[in-house]
């Protein structure tokens, strides 16, 4: 009896085994081809990869002005534990010997050639004196500091991932991987029962989970095509695929898509996968360049690299690379020298940094400009790499400055805090390099997660002052083709006016109502005077002054109403940036320009956008007016500048709406031109000027942005004649006249008479306001 139950039991098994067996051969024999088309035909989306601009260093540039240790901070360079720098991404600053030492990575744009070397540079007060190779000793001309990245265009799952091949990888990498994950990958085929034994009876006797015993195909076959459902089916699905796709393709071919797809770690959103982002995402570097302590750290990961992240579980994560040093020296890919060696080193990874919110506003315009010309699925999925002109040191600068600026208004100015989010106080600024058009700057709004809204570039508002300009550059225009006569020297008159138009008078009043009475051309701008200012547009006509600023690059609507030559016609900061850079760069006008090239996956440029300029406006011109503008902070509206401490030649204007809802600064230097607005959304009264709202923020960011380049002026072109004039008569100064300025005049227009003033002003004098203190300039 006992014979015959043993015996049917035995059958039973044997059937189920059987039954098993036969319904296994069925779905192999059903998944076969599809498993193997879809393991050969898988293809990543790869997110497009957007960058900043790279940093040019050479001698004569003030390193700390520059601001380079936060620069190398912000593309995860790491200060030398020791004496000197002995691998990539580290620096070390030496202020006793007067040194900073950087060992600079690879670019990861292909459009830069060379391998990272160490460099040294020579300090004299901060700023470097010679450059130099320090394994040559060979002096250079200057270095590049790698770009920093900013973001990547997601399609579903923000998933980071670079494929590498398995010669792009450290062979001991590999060896690890396979010693802590799978020890007889080479030898199972999909499936390994010897390793499930194994964990079963480890398992077993801790009473708990200790060891797995999937494989490494079995988890590429999970991580590819199937969930992480816990269910016997799931494991049966795993399994049979897995054994497949052993069968279909060889050891070095799974191994490759392992590498490349296993899942490394998170950061908020962001999903690491494979081993050259979890590289340069843990240690700033890439696969051959990492350290057997490092190896180890990563092969650790794999079981759970967010339970014993070293970010977040230290402790953990040390545990677990211990754990990974001593199967890797079980297995013999380590001598227990290595092994003694890589215990001492102390855990480290580079420090984390949030990349998600790098320039949020540049990034959402790079992102539109982008989308005129690449579908949403290139984008997304084939990898590009996008080189853009921003200077992320300086776009931090803005951020920080305009926040801080903001803050110190509403605490000067209660009355401009607000309760909700949606009426708090706004700003935005926009840095632009006038020779090249290069956005190096650009901040939307004070906090990009409140509104992604972009004040720069989708905010039409009104420019006030800001566009007169355009007046003194159209009268100048005509005065140099001869039609008029009009110098910086010419008297107007500030006093009410009134200017006829479509049956309609219109009465420009001034700021305050406070009127002049005869001033000069050069008074009349630096003062921002509308009286004087109109009339002397209504002499030179709205159709010349509207065509001047179309031809700056002003293109939002301008009727032909006498009001917008005070600014009233609306206008975005980009436009204003736009026109404005034209001055700097002596007439000629730059097209903006936030992408400089676009790199497929290959490294093959796709797309490279060079350097575009028109000459809009003579440079005769140009300097005439800019050089007006220079006197705005000098000694006119924009002087507060000078106050707090902002000392390089300049040139600039402030700009105030008639109902006060709207301030204004726009600045530049030779090198640099930032705009700054500052008001409500929904149009409430600011009740302050632009030299009180804008020009601090603009002061402030203008003072750190350039303080580590060598100071530059405006040259004179051909054609424009310097002279020293007595500013009550025009006329040139002499040695008894008590103040004197140097003026600008187009050539042959220059005044050839000696000042007959002297000691009797009460001829000609100036307005009550006019500043006194600064004789010479």
């Amino acid at each position: 009896m006992i014979r015959r139950l043993v015996f049917g039991s035995f059958m039973l098994a044997l059937t189920i085994v059987a039954a098993a067996g036969v319904i296994a051969g069925y779905y192999v024999a059903s998944w076969d081809t599809a498993v193997a088309e879809r393991f050969r035909g898988y293809q990543w989306s790869f997110p497009s990869k957007i960058y900043s601009d790279d940093t040019l260093i050479y001698p004569g540039i003030n390193l700390e002005g520059l601001g380079l240790l936060d620069r190398l901070r912000d593309v995860g360079y790491q200060q030398a534990a020791g004496p000197e720098v002995t691998r990539k991404g580290e620096y070390l600053l030496d202020s006793k010997d007067h040194f900073l030492d950087v060992y600079f990575r690879d670019s990861p744009l292909p459009e830069k050639d060379g391998a990272g070397k160490p460099v040294r540079f020579m300090l004299d007060h901060g700023t470097a004196v010679r450059i130099e190779d320090l394994r040559t000793k060979e002096e250079l001309q200057s270095v590049d500091l790698e770009p920093a990245l900013l973001s990547g265009l997601y399609k579903d799952v923000w998933e980071e991932r670079h494929v590498v091949t398995l010669h792009e990888v450290s062979p001991l990498l590999l060896q690890a991987i396979i010693a802590v994950e799978d020890q007889r990958f080479y030898e199972h085929h999909g499936v390994d029962p010897i390793g499930i034994a194994r964990a079963a009876v480890v398992n077993l006797r801790s009473r708990k989970v200790r060891q797995g015993a999937s494989t490494l195909t079995q988890q590429l076959m999970k991580n590819m095509f199937l969930t992480s459902e816990q269910s016997y089916e799931r494991k049966l699905r795993e399994a049979l695929m897995a054994m497949i796709v052993e069968y279909r393709f060889s050891k070095s071919e799974i191994l490759e898509r392992y590498i490349n797809e296993i899942y490394l770690g998170q950061k908020g959103a962001q999903e690491i996968h494979g081993v050259w982002e979890a590289s340069e995402f843990y240690f700033s570097k890439q696969p051959h360049e990492l350290s057997i302590d490092e190896i180890a750290m990563l092969a650790g990961l794999i079981r759970g690299p967010n339970a014993v992240s070293p970010f977040r579980h230290p402790e953990q994560a040390e545990r677990r690379r211990t754990a990974a040093l001593l199967a890797m020296l079980e297995q013999g890919v380590i001598t227990a020298e290595q092994f003694e060696t890589a215990m001492q080193v102390p855990l480290r990874t580079v420090p984390s940094q949030s990349r998600s919110l790098r320039a949020p506003y540049y990034v959402d315009f790079v992102r539109k400009e982008l989308s005129e010309d690449y579908p949403a699925e290139v984008l997304t999925s084939e990898g590009l790499a996008i080189h853009t002109a921003l200077d992320l040191h300086l776009q931090r600068l803005a951020e920080e400055t305009v926040r801080a600026g903001l803050e110190q208004l509403e605490k000067r100015y209660p009355r401009l805090k607000a309760t909700k989010p949606e009426d708090r106080l706004q700003a935005c600024l926009i840095a632009i390099q006038p020779q090249t058009g290069a956005i190096k700057a650009m901040i939307g709004g004070r906090d990009y997660g409140s509104t992604q809204f972009n004040r720069c570039t989708q905010a039409r508002r009104q420019p006030g002052s800001v566009f007169k300009p355009f007046t003194y550059l159209a009268a100048f225009e005509e005065s140099r083709n001869g039609i008029t006569s009009i110098l910086p020297t010419t008297r107007l008159e500030d006093q009410p006016f009134e200017w006829s138009f479509d049956r309609k008078v219109w009465t420009p009043a001034n700021y305050k109502k406070k009127y002049n009475g005869t001033v000069t051309v050069r008074q009349a701008l630096e003062h921002s005077m509308n009286a004087a200012t109109t009339r002397l547009a209504h002499d030179v006509g709205l159709p010349a002054i509207v065509d001047i600023a179309r031809r700056m690059g002003i293109e939002s609507p301008l009727p032909l109403y006498p009001s917008i030559v005070l600014g009233s016609a609306e206008v975005t900061p980009y436009e204003v940036a736009r026109a404005f850079s034209v001055l700097a760069n002596s007439g000629l006008r730059a097209t903006p320009l936030s992408v400089i090239n676009v790199f497929d996956r290959q490294g093959n440029s796709i797309e490279r956008n060079p350097l575009e300029v028109e000459q809009v406006i003579t440079p005769e011109v140009a300097y005439m007016v800019t050089h007006l503008m220079e006197g705005v902070l000098d000694r006119g509206t924009g002087r507060r500048a000078r106050s707090m401490g902002f000392t390089r030649p300049a040139a600039g204007k402030t700009g105030t709406t008639n109902d006060y809802r709207d301030a204004w600064f726009l600045g530049f230097t030779p090198d640099l031109l930032t705009v700054v607005w500052v008001g409500f959304d929904g149009r409430t009264d600011l009740n302050l000027a632009g030299s009180e709202a804008a020009l601090p923020i603009w002061t402030e960011f203008m003072k750190k942005a350039t303080s580590g380049f060598p100071e530059t002026t405006f040259l004179p072109p051909p054609g424009i004649v310097l002279a020293r004039i007595d500013p009550a008569s025009g006329q040139l100064a002499t040695p008894d006249c008590p103040r004197s300025l140097e003026e600008a005049f187009f050539e042959g227009q220059q005044p050839a008479s000696l000042c007959p003033l002297h000691s009797h002003w009460g001829e000609f004098p100036l307005p009550n306001d006019y500043p006194t203190d600064q004789q010479v300039y």
